[in-house]
């Protein structure tokens, strides 16, 4: 490459203004290796001065070439047409290209059709002698001829696809400021040898340009349900809440419904609503004390209710399962609570995958996530439950809220948040709440005058809102789109 650098060079200052093409066929090189060249050459600072012109000009297509070397293909078909005539399934059979030729011959009245003859149609010449014209405009135009070429005819030559136009760029070259027939390629770095030796002096360096942006390393990019999930357990830590473990996706049905006080025969605990573990398909091991306390209040009330009134299987309460809700947590850490000699007031959040046999579509999945917190203490009201509500949601963002009476089976009284969502101008629902109910605290062994509030809410239904999904699959699962998750920002709950 180098030698061929300075051949260009060498050109440069014999002649003083070249183009490229004539460079080429100077050193009989091929063009683009000429043009490679040349860039080359201005990579290396200010040696030569490089305009770049563009031309057209027609060329001829292959086949083109083969009408300039035998004919246009009606002249073709003229010429094979014997003085006594031929029928027309013959001349279409013997003849390349019949079928174009033939029309263009029709329509210059070269050729004429008897369609009485007996055997069929039989085609003969109408005149004796023709001027092949397509012939003679290809052939002026290989020569770079066209001044006998209308552009109509040039329009109806590309047509035919005989010719095309041909776009040729071309760089006309002559000398640089800093010409020189000696490639000496600009130095990159330097080094500590040049320093000491000194030979840095001899040597040329490739200017930097501090300009430029550099280019972006290689990362990963957070997802937005971790940056939500992220903007919500801060709001948690800053009002006192501690995380609770919840790395325990499979759950007995026990710690899942039976501890919330939730009947066996509720419709939740069907399997189509809850997903069923095969294997291990039972639990084994429970506080066999707290679970007699759990199934007395079931089957015959205590604590001042009267219970279901059913008759409760402990192997129902076996049965292994997906948890459908992050409260299970919530009941193994209120037992665990009440072990302690004494009672400490206490404030727990978690944010974990739940599972639910649901039908998939743009809203519902059989797999999300859950936020959840709770405040266990001693006297706590629904006044409580609904400042701290207030609190928390305003920490999002969110001032304007409402609550309805719900039923939940193991909180009383049960309330639904709405919030004001001022881009929809409607009241949406954003979260469920209640008081845990003292059917399920006081079998834990809770004291009498202990409080549970507690709230859950969806994170994938904000983080829709806060990045403009409008289906949850594309969200979370399978289908999400990962530039989607790459251009998201970082997320900043707005105010």
């Amino acid at each position: 490459m180098a030698e061929l650098l300075e051949e260009i060079l060498q050109i440069v200052e014999r002649v003083g203004e070249i183009k490229s093409d004539e460079v080429a066929n100077w050193l009989e090189k091929d063009h683009q290796q000429v043009v490679g060249a040349i860039k080359s050459i201005q990579s290396l600072g200010n040696l030569i001065a490089c305009e770049q012109q563009t031309s057209k000009h027609w060329e001829l297509t292959s086949e083109g070439s083969q009408v300039v070397n035998n004919g246009s293909h009606e002249a073709v078909v003229f010429h094979a047409i014997p003085p006594e005539g031929i029928s027309q399934a013959e001349l279409m059979k013997s003849v390349p290209n019949a079928k174009i030729g033939f029309s263009k011959a029709m329509s210059a009245g070269w050729l004429e059709v008897n369609k009485k003859c007996e055997g069929g149609p039989r085609v003969q010449k109408k005149v004796s002698s023709i001027e092949d014209k397509v012939q003679l405009q290809l052939q002026a135009i290989s020569r770079g001829d066209l001044a006998g070429c209308t552009d109509k005819e040039l329009a109806d030559l590309k047509k035919r696809k005989l010719i095309s136009e041909v776009t040729k760029n071309v760089f006309l070259i002559r000398r640089g400021p800093e010409f020189s027939t000696k490639v000496q390629k600009p130095e990159t770095d330097l080094t500590p040898d040049m320093i000491l030796k000194g030979t840095w002096k001899d040597h040329k360096f490739k200017d930097y340009n501090f300009d430029a942006l550099g280019v972006m390393p290689p990362s990963g990019h957070l997802h937005p349900l971790l940056k939500v999930r992220a903007e919500f357990r801060k709001i948690f830590l800053e009002m006192g809440f501690t995380e609770m473990p919840t790395n325990n996706f499979i759950e007995s049905s026990f710690w899942n419904f039976d501890a919330l006080f939730q009947p066996q025969q509720h419709p939740a605990r069907d399997s189509h609503d809850t997903f069923f573990i095969k294997d291990p398909a039972n639990a084994h091991e429970f506080p066999m004390d707290y679970l007699e306390r759990v199934k007395t209040v079931h089957s015959k009330g205590g604590y001042g209710s009267q219970g279901y009134q059913y008759e409760w299987k402990i192997e129902e309460a076996r049965k292994n399962i997906l948890r459908t809700h992050t409260t299970a947590v919530s009941a193994r850490m209120l037992y665990k609570l009440a072990q302690q000699e004494k009672f400490t007031p206490v404030k727990y959040f978690s944010i974990d995958r739940v599972f639910r046999n649901e039908t998939l579509d743009a809203t519902h999945l059989a797999e999300f996530h859950q936020i959840e917190g709770l405040v266990a203490d001693y006297n706590l009201t629904l006044g409580d439950l609904i400042g701290t509500l207030y609190a928390f949601y305003k920490k999002l963002g969110i001032e304007k809220l409402r609550f309805k009476p719900a039923y939940n089976p193991y909180t009383e009284p049960s309330m639904e948040v709405f919030s004001y969502h001022e881009g929809l101008q409607k009241w949406v629902e954003v979260g469920n709440s209640g008081v845990f109910r003292p059917e399920m605290l006081l079998p834990m062994g809770l004291p009498e005058d202990v409080v549970v509030i507690a709230w859950g809410l969806s994170l994938e239904r904000p983080t829709m809102i806060k990045y403009g999904i409008d289906n949850i699959r594309d969200l979370f699962g399978p289908r999400v789109n990962l530039q989607m998750v790459y251009d998201n920002p970082i997320c900043r709950l707005d105010k």
